[in-house]
C-alpha cells in the first residue's frame, strides 16, 4: 500500500471583485463558489484551512459558521485584503486585530494561522512576524520563496522555519524549464501542462497550494482582473481551465493524498 501524502490544500476566501473597477455589478459568488469547495471536501472526507478576509466575515457570518462546524480551520487573510508593502506596521496591526476580531464575531474559533494577501510578506515586510506573534497568532503561510511578478522572496528558501516565534510555512514549488514556480495551487495549478503538475505531485510527500472561490467559477462574467497590471494575456489565464479544477482534484485524492488543515499538520508535527 501506497504511504498517505500530506495535502495542505487552502482556500483564500476573498471576493475577486473588490478591487475590479465596478465590481459589484457582477454577480455576487462567494457563497455558491465556497459550497462547491464544501461539498468536495465532504466527498472525501477531508477537512482544510480557509484563510478569510475580514470584510467577507462581516459579510456572510453565516457561511464563516458553516465552515466552523464542518471541522474546517479558519485563519486570517487580513482585513481589507490589502498587500503589507502598502501598510505601515501600525497600520497592519490594526488590520490583523479587525480580522480576527471580524473572524471570532462570525463564529469563528481558535485562530492561529495567517496568510498575506498575494504572499506579499518579503524581506521587506518581515516586521510582519512579530505584530502576528503579538496578535496571538503561531504560524504564517505567506512566503513565494522564489522570483514573481508581484511578491517573492527567494532568499527565505523552501524550507519550513521559525521567524520572531511564528511559523512559517512557503507555498511549495517545482522546477518548471529554468523557473521555479508553485504548482500546487490556483492559477498554476490550472495553466501549467497537467503532465508537469501530475509529476511535481508524484515526486511530493507534502504540498502546500491555496485556491479562491474564482477558481471553479467557470460561469464568472469576462471583466479585467486587478493586480495583472491590465495584460490581455494574464486575464486571459485567469479564467482558464477553471471547470476542470474538481476533476483534477480528484485525480490527486486517487494517489492517496490526504488533505489536512496547517493547525492540524503543526500538532502532529509537534508531536513527532
Amino acid at each position: 500500500m501506497k504511504p498517505t501524502k500530506t495535502y495542505l490544500f487552502s482556500i483564500d476566501l476573498e471576493d475577486v471583485r473588490k478591487d475590479v473597477e465596478n465590481g459589484q455589478q457582477y454577480r455576487d459568488a462567494v457563497v455558491s463558489n465556497t459550497h462547491k469547495y464544501l461539498d468536495w471536501l465532504d466527498k472525501h472526507n477531508a477537512h482544510c484551512t480557509f484563510f478569510t478576509v475580514g470584510e467577507i466575515a462581516e459579510k456572510y457570518p453565516e457561511l464563516i459558521q458553516e465552515i466552523q462546524s464542518k471541522g474546517h480551520e479558519l485563519a486570517c487573510h487580513s482585513m481589507h485584503h490589502i498587500p503589507l508593502d502598502k501598510l505601515s506596521p501600525e497600520e497592519f496591526e490594526k488590520d490583523i486585530h479587525q480580522n480576527i476580531e471580524a473572524l471570532l464575531k462570525a463564529g469563528a474559533k481558535d485562530i492561529k494561522g495567517f496568510r498575506a494577501p498575494v504572499f506579499s510578506l518579503t524581506e521587506k515586510t518581515n516586521w510582519a512576524y512579530s505584530i502576528l506573534k503579538k496578535q496571538g497568532l503561531s504560524y504564517s503561510s505567506s512566503v513565494l520563496a522564489a522570483n514573481n511578478p508581484l511578491y517573492g522572496w527567494k532568499e527565505f528558501g523552501e524550507e519550513q522555519k521559525e521567524i520572531d516565534g511564528m511559523w512559517e510555512m512557503p507555498v511549495s514549488l517545482a522546477q518548471f524549464g529554468p523557473k521555479t514556480i508553485p504548482f500546487a495551487g490556483g492559477v498554476y495549478f490550472r495553466v501549467l501542462p497537467w503532465f508537469f503538475t501530475k509529476r511535481a505531485f508524484k515526486n511530493s510527500t507534502e504540498a502546500l497550494g491555496y485556491f479562491h472561490p474564482y477558481d471553479l467559477d467557470f460561469e464568472q462574467e469576462a471583466f479585467m482582473h486587478a493586480g495583472i497590471n491590465n495584460s490581455r494575456f494574464f486575464n486571459h489565464l485567469m479564467y482558464r481551465n477553471r471547470a476542470k479544477l474538481l476533476t483534477r482534484l480528484d485525480f490527486l485524492m486517487k494517489d492517496n493524498w490526504k488533505i489536512i488543515s496547517y493547525q492540524n499538520y503543526l500538532e502532529n508535527k509537534a508531536h513527532v
